[in-house]
């Protein structure tokens, strides 16, 4: 791609799984709906038991050049993206899911745990995403948490402090750390972290978090 290129079905939610099943709705990173999400939504619905919904943020376009993403993400605010997942939330609730969780990557991880924050999830996935004691609120569904051990931190967003103030807030909390990883490592599409084992071995914690959580 090395641009930023059309996608297929622009701003609408590609969908996987059955109707009316637990959902799932997976926010996209910085690159926005990039072709690897697509196999990572199905073999979630598949191994989860779920709905699955994977909106498109950016209206239309994504990127696999970093600099680009950047432009990107720049150029459309945190409460359109926001409005995004929470509209996919609800979409699966009026089709009849009794319960929906977020699953979020990178900048989506952290419109995921904001999404959360409002209530509008039954359990919370992020990866490589934290929020800052600023934003931070109380957080009412359990979260699991997917680090690169090779990652950078805002003043504010480290993990330890964020984990801390879930769990002072009574949010039960699952921090997993993955050795020598990159930010990004889960995209087998965009940049150059993709780590195939590393995902794989996320890809499972998070399928059972959410089957766990999401199914009586």
């Amino acid at each position: 791609m090395g641009e930023i290129a059309e996608i297929p079905s622009p701003g609408v939610p590609l969908a996987f799984g059955q109707v009316g099943a637990p959902a799932a709705v997976l926010v996209p990173d910085a690159y926005g709906r990039l072709p690897w999400l697509e196999p990572y939504a199905a073999a979630l619905a598949d191994r989860a038991r779920l709905r699955v919904l994977v909106p498109d943020l950016y209206q239309g376009v994504a990127t696999d050049d970093a600099e680009e993403a950047e432009r990107l993400l720049s150029s459309f605010s945190p409460e359109s993206s926001l409005g995004e997942v929470l509209a996919a939330v609800a979409e699966t609730r009026m089709q009849g899911s009794a319960r929906v969780g977020l699953v979020g990557f990178g900048t989506g991880g952290r419109i995921a745990l904001l999404a959360a924050q409002d209530g509008a999830a039954d359990a919370v996935v992020a990866y490589d995403a934290t929020l800052d004691a600023d934003e931070h609120a109380v957080l009412p569904a359990p979260v699991l948490l997917q680090l690169a051990e090779i990652a950078e931190w805002l003043p504010g967003a480290d993990p330890e402090g964020f984990v801390d103030r879930l769990r002072d807030h009574g949010t039960p909390v699952t921090r997993h750390d993955y050795v020598g990883a990159r930010p990004g490592f889960a995209n087998a599409t965009a940049g150059d972290a993709f780590d195939a084992r590393t995902a794989a071995l996320a890809f499972a914690r998070t399928a059972v978090f959410l089957d766990d959580r999401l199914h009586d």
